[in-house]
């Protein structure tokens, strides 16, 4: 560097940067999260987090940025739009004997784009400075992304506990940038121009298994994100019913945020929707081979969760469906392949003999109910 380092005119160089890079908001913060260390303490007391261990294991890590790079003074906090166009929602949850898979799930996994775009920030930065010590994060290191891209003024955090905006709602992605530099820091977002969350009770009343247990506190242990993606064994028996055809994640408090009427679809053709994950027959699913899943799903945040656990959220979903001979079949056939999925596959056997003795068609929850109304008055995006 030769000449004097403006920090005010290198934070707009930094967003405009990130701007081009396909990041749609830039905000900086400092590393203080001490606020936060008495909710999440809290949190984990309650065993919230279920079977992650990994959030009781770091505890109070989370809350202390600063300690994951030493020297670290600013967080440069990023958001990247991700909902793509033909969403499908209300055709894909209002037929059961499709496959729901949450929406930023579809395309390339957005752990490697976000964090290749924010290395190329970094360097950026560094080659402007001459000497930068950095870290970008990207749900890879026990951080609280949302408090502090609330503090970067990126948007607030919502009675679900995810980050909304004003103007794109909240349907992104978060990413972050741990710097050794004293950037001016932005400022959040307040509530004197609008009401944010105001009495608005949506997420909670929709969370088909009643996973937001008070305004911001969300129960992992009964969350479908966490019980079709963590959860690692077997789903309790009294939570099946309530995931429908949700395979993977889900994103109901999202779609009745009223917040998401001002959402925007995604430039990024990474995040376009995977031919063989959008809508597709919950009987295609359960029939494909483990080599089938991995060519599928290579370059997906799907591919972590693996074949059997793929195949034990499918076998839930087929119990969940009408009766049909084709399902009972199908799931016959899977039998005795692996342990934890046969304990899925015999639940599920059982649901659809109790619906081929009763006649039983599917109804749709009041909760599922709403949320369909919702999608279809424009309440959430169905482009």
């Amino acid at each position: 560097m030769t000449h004097p380092l403006d920090l005010e005119q290198l934070a707009q160089h930094i967003k405009q940067w990130g701007q081009s890079l396909g990041f749609q908001q830039v905000g900086i913060c400092d590393t203080d999260l001490s606020i936060e260390q008495p909710r999440l303490q809290a949190w984990l007391d309650e065993q919230y987090h279920g079977e992650m261990a990994w959030m009781a294991r770091h505890g109070l890590l989370r809350a202390r940025p600063a300690e994951l790079l030493p020297g670290t003074l600013r967080v440069i906090s990023v958001r990247m739009n991700y909902l793509p166009a033909n969403a499908a929602f209300a055709k894909t949850l209002n037929n059961p004997q499709l496959g729901y898979v949450s929406r930023y799930a579809l395309g390339r996994d957005y752990h490697k784009l976000l964090r290749q775009r924010l290395k190329k920030l970094a360097e950026q930065i560094q080659n402007y400075c001459g000497e930068l010590n950095f870290r970008p994060f990207v749900d890879s290191a026990p951080i609280m992304e949302r408090p502090l891209a609330a503090k970067a003024g990126i948007g607030w955090v919502g009675k679900h506990s995810l980050l909304l905006n004003r103007e794109a709602g909240s349907w992104f992605f978060l990413g972050e940038l741990l710097v050794d530099l004293p950037l001016p820091v932005d400022q959040p977002q307040t509530d004197t121009a609008e009401p944010q969350c105001g009495r608005c009770v949506a997420c909670i009343t929709i969370c088909p298994t009643g996973a937001i247990v008070a305004p911001y506190i969300v129960d992992a242990r009964r969350c479908i994100s966490y019980l079709t993606i963590e959860l690692e064994g077997s789903i309790p028996e009294a939570l099946r019913p309530l995931i429908g055809n949700r395979i993977y994640g889900c994103d109901d408090c999202q779609l009745i945020c009223p917040w998401n009427r001002f959402s925007t679809l995604t430039e990024e053709a990474d995040f376009s929707p995977r031919a063989a994950l959008h809508a597709p027959q919950l009987l295609d699913l359960f029939s494909w081979s483990e080599a089938e899943f991995l060519t599928i799903t290579n370059g997906s945040a799907i591919r972590r969760i693996g074949y059997w656990r793929w195949l034990r959220n499918i076998a839930v979903a087929l119990g969940n469906a009408p009766y049909q001979p084709d399902i009972v079949t199908a799931l016959q056939q899977r039998i005795g392949q692996q342990a934890l999925l046969d304990e899925h596959i015999h639940w599920a056997l059982a649901q659809q003999m109790m619906r081929r003795e009763q006649r039983a068609i599917f109804v749709q929850s009041p909760q599922q109910a709403r949320l369909i109304r919702a999608v279809e008055k424009g309440l959430a995006r169905d482009a």
